[in-house]
């Protein structure tokens, strides 16, 4: 639940929307992290379209080959490696895991913390949305589901995932800016400041 939410370093939080927007006008690398359904895509897509970063999907680039078929690990990790030597880029998925070789390479994190029935629906209706098709940031082939295991996901993801991401940002990102995003009331008044000129 909200109230036990696992917390970053107060040092590493930015919490004013003005000055999270200065920074990712001047970022040239961004990670979004949060849980599935919360808007992470959304949101990088349209960041990136404005300031010129490639998008990055760690589901459609790194995880999944056609049918839902997960990439060897080893493979998953060597595509990062490759992909944060880039020069500009948003990178869109969480996995705690990489963060160690993610996190030296980024200028700033955008959590995407939306509370969990808001997510739940996010997810389903985004597959009634795209039912019986693949969503541009998927891997070819990867028709768009969800069953029971995926909801249960998204319903503890608090509980079980979210201390290992704040652990791993915290540990090897010590020095980067975190900006969580936890309505979409904030995540509008953020675009709405990115609109304008820096």
């Amino acid at each position: 639940m909200m109230d036990h939410r696992a917390e970053l370093p107060s040092h590493q939080q930015i919490t004013d929307l003005k000055q999270a927007a200065a920074h990712i006008q001047r970022a040239s690398r961004i990670i979004v992290v949060g849980c599935s359904g919360g808007g992470k895509s959304t949101l990088s897509q349209k960041i990136a379209r404005q300031f010129g970063l490639c998008y990055i999907s760690l589901d459609r680039d790194v995880f999944w080959l056609p049918g839902w078929v997960a990439r060897d690990r080893v493979e998953q990790r060597n595509i990062i490696a490759r992909r944060i030597l880039e020069e500009r880029w948003i990178m869109d998925g969480t996995n705690p895991s990489s963060l160690d070789i993610r996190l030296p390479r980024t200028d700033f994190v955008i959590w995407v913390r939306m509370p969990r029935l808001l997510c739940i629906w996010g997810a389903i209706s985004r597959w009634a949305k795209w039912i019986g098709r693949t969503r541009p940031e998927m891997a070819r082939g990867c028709i768009e589901k969800v069953d029971l295991e995926f909801l249960r996901y998204i319903w503890t993801f608090e509980e079980k995932f979210a201390p290992r991401l704040a652990a791993g940002i915290a540990e090897h990102g010590s020095d980067v800016p975190v900006l969580q995003l936890k309505s979409r009331r904030q995540m509008r008044e953020l675009l709405d400041l990115l609109d304008r000129p820096a």
